[in-house]
């Protein structure tokens, strides 16, 4: 993204983050706030979700995915990023954001480079406590996307970020039992609950640099 430059990568490194401040504006307003201390006494289940930056005719993006259909997940037909529970076999919750994104989305994991963890979430639902990261590959990505966790792949230009603002289009959607909350739309697509929140996030951090 030419606005950014090439020393797009070293700026997110260093830049400052904003954490509960850019969650909380596009939390659903019946999400409770808990404190840290509340969170890891709920013993939840760790994790870790991965924004993968990529060059694309001289733009950055990453991809979201349209999660699969399955009765047994809470989140299915959700748009996410990669990401997934953390496994005894992964070294930290980085290794377990690379994997994932191996595993989900395809991409070789030995071209996954991370640039550094962003604020953490928790997702009262399924009380799982996320740690969201972003990387970036040299390598342009041929998505090879597991079937079974994907059902459709979104390309995520970088640059819309920078349209969110602190006043998110609402709307109700029937998992959310007819409550209005705030959305990401994008080509149709309709990001919400904790993809958005940190993205929110994210785009907070691109705003800054």
């Amino acid at each position: 993204m030419k606005m950014f430059g090439k020393d797009l990568l070293k700026k997110i490194k260093n830049a400052e983050l904003t954490g509960e401040y850019a969650h909380g504006i596009y939390s659903p307003p019946y999400r409770p706030q808990f404190s840290s201390a509340e969170i890891l006494n709920k013993n939840p289940k760790l994790a870790s979700v991965n924004i993968l930056l990529y060059l694309k005719n001289n733009e950055w993006y990453f991809p979201l995915m349209v999660r699969s259909e399955n009765i047994h997940d809470r989140h299915s037909g959700q748009i996410s990023l990669p990401g997934g529970k953390r496994e005894p076999e992964d070294s930290s919750f980085a290794d377990t954001a690379i994997r994932e994104t191996h595993e989900e989305m395809g991409i070789d994991r030995h071209y996954v480079r991370i640039i550094r963890e962003i604020s953490p979430i928790y997702i009262p639902p399924s009380n799982f406590y996320v740690h969201a990261f972003v990387s970036y590959t040299k390598k342009n990505p041929v998505f090879d996307f597991q079937i079974a966790e994907v059902a459709e792949l979104i390309e995520f230009p970088v640059s819309s970020l920078l349209s969110l603002t602190d006043e998110p289009e609402m709307m109700a959607l029937p998992s959310t039992r007819g409550i209005k909350v705030p959305v990401i739309s994008f080509n149709g697509y309709i990001v919400w609950g904790a993809t958005s929140m940190i993205l929110n996030e994210f785009s907070h951090l691109l705003k800054n640099l």
